[in-house]
């Protein structure tokens, strides 16, 4: 598969009240192929969501990205380098070429719009040879494909329930057909019925549609089921990233290794089941070496003094000493 977006030392920071910044995001480095599901996994405060507002250029002060690249390949043209791009050309990227879906739906659809119109007003506005009738059916084969039926296009989202608002927000940033389609944890506020169903889905419009996916979410298990990598995100950095078999059978990391045995398997003989004891770093003040060592029951005096640095093991790039690292 060709390459979509190349992320390189991407670094995110947030002015601090005392001037000193805070960096969310320290050197996010990946490669993103056409048509692939990149999970990124981690607890609160890893950096996952400030990772994809940098990606998108959605973020706002006091967010600064203050280093690296996000190169994006188009099907036709020069690679373009999304970072410097001003709000002007932004535009001709946003929806067309990627786009988001939000954690809740609620706030990403416009409560006072019927929601029709609102696939209209982006639809027009990326192509402004539609009418507003094409506009409107198109609207409503979008809302279809997602097993909304058409004529609730003229329903307002308060009228929906919360499964077919978030249906409705995929479908929406599936409108202009995107290269690549940004998911902020979109299966957080519905049952397990309706997850299950939207996986199902985004699954389904993946493969006929061709688009890739950066799928973000504290739950580890379920990205397993539908990513082909998984980048796993501790302290604002990247720990670990590898395909989901192997980071489930084998991870490399103890972070990784914590995540995935935090959650119960559906079919297993008892045991007793442990979290990771501690709790993530506070990144105005992030501890000497690794980032997991106060955490880590591996940890070496190594691991205190010294922070690892990515490099590759087993066909998988992961950040810890024991991992074997180059000294």
């Amino acid at each position: 598969m060709s390459t979509l977006l190349d992320v390189d030392g991407l670094t995110v920071e947030y002015a601090g009240p005392t001037g000193n910044p805070v960096q969310a995001c320290v050197d996010i480095t990946f490669t993103l192929s056409r048509g692939e599901i990149l999970g990124v996994a981690g607890e609160s405060g890893s950096g996952k969501s400030t990772l994809i507002t940098a990606l998108t250029r959605l973020q706002r002060p006091p967010a600064i990205t203050t280093a690296g690249r996000v190169i994006h390949h188009p099907r036709d043209g020069e690679p373009v380098d999304l970072i410097p791009l001003s709000e002007r050309r932004l535009r001709r990227y946003r929806w067309t070429s990627l786009s988001i879906v939000l954690q809740s739906a609620m706030d990403a659809l416009n409560p006072l719009m019927r929601v029709g119109d609102q696939f209209t007003d982006v639809l027009r506005t990326h192509d402004r040879t539609l009418s507003k009738t094409a506009a409107h059916q198109r609207a409503r084969d979008l809302l279809a494909m997602v097993g909304i039926p058409g004529e609730r296009a003229r329903a307002y989202p308060h009228e929906m329930s919360g499964g077919m608002r978030q249906r409705a927000s995929i479908a929406l940033a599936l409108a202009c057909e995107p290269d690549l389609v940004v998911m902020d944890e979109p299966t957080t506020a519905v049952d397990v019925v309706m997850q299950r169903l939207i996986l199902q889905q985004i699954i389904r419009l993946r493969r006929e549609l061709g688009f890739a996916v950066i799928f973000v979410t504290h739950d580890l298990p379920l990205l397993l089921e539908v990513a082909d990598r998984i980048a796993v995100m501790y302290g604002g950095r990247i720990v670990e990233i590898g395909d989901a078999a192997s980071l489930y059978t084998n991870p490399l990391h103890p972070y990784t290794r914590g995540l995935r045995d935090a959650f119960p398997p559906l079919r297993a003989d008892k045991h007793l089941m442990t979290g990771i004891p501690g709790s993530p770093p506070d990144l105005r003040d992030p501890p000497p070496g690794c980032a997991f060592h106060p955490r880590c029951d591996q940890a070496t005096a190594t691991c205190a003094t010294e922070r690892p640095h990515p490099h590759a093991v087993q066909e998988r790039m992961v950040a810890c000493h024991l991992s074997g690292a180059p000294r």
